[in-house]
Parts: C-alpha cells; sequence; structure tokens
C-alpha cells in the first residue's frame, strides 16, 4: 500500500534514528543469551511513567538476572526523554522502532464510510467501540508487529503493555522453559470476547478452514472454543501476555490465515481483535502439547493470575490466589486445562 502525500512527505522528514534507533549496553558485549528473544512492547510516548513502573518490575521479578533486551515500537518516533529513561530502567539492550504507515493504517479495500459508521454504531456499547486507533493496534498485533526489522534476529517474544504489574518473582526462565519443551504459545490469562466485536469472526474463520484445510492441525484444540452446537464460545488468551515463537506467527498459515482475515475487513468494520485473532490461530494450527499456561503473577487491570500453590505464592507472590482469574466464571483456562 503506497502511503499518501503527505505521509511520504512526513516519512522523509524523520533521521534515521528516528525510524531505528538501538541502544546496546556495555556489559552486554560478547555475551550470549541461551534464547534469542525479546521483550516487545508498543507503546506511545505518552506512556513513558506507566512504562517505567512496568519495567522496573519485571527486571526486579526476573530480567536483572537475566538481561534479555528489549523492542519497543510506536506509530510516532520516541522522543529522546523516553528511550533515556527506557536505557536507565533496563538491564538488556534497548532498540526503538517506527512502525511503518502502511501497517498502521485502514487499508484501502476497506470502505472507510463503512467502517466509521460502524465504529459510531458500536460506540460506548463496547471498549474502544468508537475507536480507529485501537482497531489499527489490533490489526498490527495480530498480523505485523513481528514483521518489524527490529525483530528479525530473534525467535521468541515475550508481550509486555505500560501498567501491567508482575506480582511473583520468577525463579525459572520462561524462554527457555519455552524451547525446551516445544512450546509455541504460552499465555496467563484467558477470557470471553465481547460478542459484538467479533460477529463475522467464526464464519470468516470458517470460510479459512474451508479454503486452506490442509493448514488446520489434525490433533487442534477448536474444541476448547466451540460450544456443542459448532458456535464460537467467545473464549480467547488474553494477549497483553503471551510468550510465543516468531516462527509461528511467520509461519505460512498463520500468515495466510491473517492476510484472510484482513482482507475480509473486520479489524475495522467490527472491532477484531488481536486476542480472539491469535486464539483462533493457535487452536486451529498448533496442538495442545505446544501451549502453556504461565502460572505466574501477572495483572492487567481488571483481572490477574496469581499462582494457587500455597508454598510457591507465599514465597515468590505478593497476589491474593483467591482473586485469580481462574476462579472468574468468564475465564476459559479450567476448560483448557481440561482438554
Amino acid at each position: 500500500m503506497v502511503p499518501p502525500p503527505i505521509e511520504q512527505a512526513r516519512m522523509l522528514s524523520y533521521t534515521p534514528s528516528q525510524i531505528r534507533d538501538s541502544r546496546l549496553k556495555l556489559e552486554s558485549a560478547g555475551r550470549v543469551l541461551p534464547v534469542r528473544a525479546a521483550f516487545v512492547i508498543l507503546v506511545r510516548n505518552s506512556e513513558l511513567h506507566e512504562l517505567r513502573a512496568t519495567v522496573r518490575q519485571l527486571e526486579d521479578q526476573f530480567n536483572a538476572r537475566h538481561h534479555y533486551p528489549y523492542v519497543f515500537l510506536n506509530n510516532e518516533p520516541f522522543t529522546d526523554e523516553f528511550k533515556q529513561h527506557m536505557e536507565w530502567a533496563t538491564s538488556g539492550d534497548c532498540h526503538f522502532g517506527l512502525i511503518p504507515y502502511e501497517h498502521w493504517s485502514m487499508p484501502p479495500w476497506v470502505d472507510r464510510v463503512r467502517a466509521k459508521w460502524a465504529m459510531a454504531m458500536m460506540g460506548n456499547r463496547v471498549p474502544y467501540g468508537d475507536s480507529e486507533s485501537y482497531r489499527k493496534m489490533c490489526r498490527y498485533e495480530s498480523g505485523f508487529f513481528f514483521r518489524h526489522p527490529l525483530l528479525a534476529d530473534f525467535d521468541y517474544y515475550w508481550r509486555v503493555e505500560p501498567g501491567v504489574e508482575f506480582t511473583c518473582s520468577i525463579p525459572y526462565d520462561p524462554f527457555q522453559y519455552m524451547v525446551r519443551h516445544g512450546k509455541q504459545y504460552g499465555f496467563a490469562i484467558s477470557v470471553r470476547e465481547f460478542p459484538l466485536t467479533v460477529r463475522t469472526l467464526w464464519s470468516t474463520t470458517n470460510a479459512f478452514r474451508a479454503a486452506y484445510p490442509e493448514y488446520i492441525a489434525p490433533n487442534n484444540t477448536l474444541r476448547w472454543l466451540t460450544t456443542s452446537g459448532g458456535r464460537y464460545n467467545m473464549c480467547h488468551f488474553w494477549s497483553n501476555f503471551e510468550i510465543g515463537s516468531l516462527a509461528f506467527l511467520r509461519s505460512p498459515q498463520y500468515m495466510a490465515y491473517f492476510d484472510f482475515l484482513d482482507r475480509a475487513g473486520g479489524f475495522f468494520l467490527e472491532r477484531w481483535g488481536d486476542a480472539p485473532v491469535h486464539s483462533l490461530a493457535v487452536a486451529m494450527f498448533l496442538n495442545k502439547s505446544q501451549v502453556h499456561y504461565f502460572d505466574l503473577g501477572y495483572y492487567h487491570k481488571p483481572f490477574q493470575n496469581c499462582p494457587t500453590d500455597p508454598d510457591y505464592n507465599e514465597q515468590h507472590c505478593f497476589c491474593h490466589a483467591n482473586r485469580s482469574m481462574v476462579f472468574n466464571e468468564d475465564s476459559c483456562t479450567s476448560a483448557w486445562l481440561a482438554l
């Protein structure tokens, strides 16, 4: 997609360091990490202080002992203030990248008038119902973040968002766990989607399955997110926390699925979220042994996961196990574990 002239002019005004800027720690020279992995954070400059708190907690609970790098992505150039504060807060190398216009825009095949009308009709009936920028974010997280050049040298990612909390120390390396046990996707919280936002996502997914039957894993887990009548039950992994294989997202089957959904226009004509998109893809293309439930301390308003093992909780956590999302009727985690 060719950007409009005003966007082309704006991009030409950016300096190389505004488009891509890697700031390496002196102490990381010669260091070889056990897994080619990074934290990936989509963030605005205005979210600096929320992210500082999150990153400091993540460092204290885990990364100060491991020094994995960070990849920060933004649809606007990062400020020098943002970069400096993130350098101070982190123990790993910091990479700052600008998102290309064509990855953060409404594609030309989507009827903009229809999309704007759909946003107005959805309004405040669901969170971000009338937000175009939220839809751009969902489309980007569904189909583009893993294509950014800053992620080219990594095999695994850990998604982090500003304002989240890590409420337990993590005494092992989740990245190494994923590699050693052949895991492709990991989650901490599952929840149900607002039906209004995904009215045609399931029918579009079924159309994809009919068109590409060779991509569907024979021992898939589609039964986890379907009713006895074969309808979508709205279950999904809450993708604000996920640890995953970049090879999975770059695979022919996932790329074909995203392109199929993108052409259907539902990211804008409805409000398809990256969480149900990732979840449906995981359920279609992976088997259960390739997916892992990380029972660690994690809070994203308004939900949390808190380990229920009393010894682990007492030694490592400051969360309340009885408030964990697994006990909420809208959680799908128990059903997943029972597969």
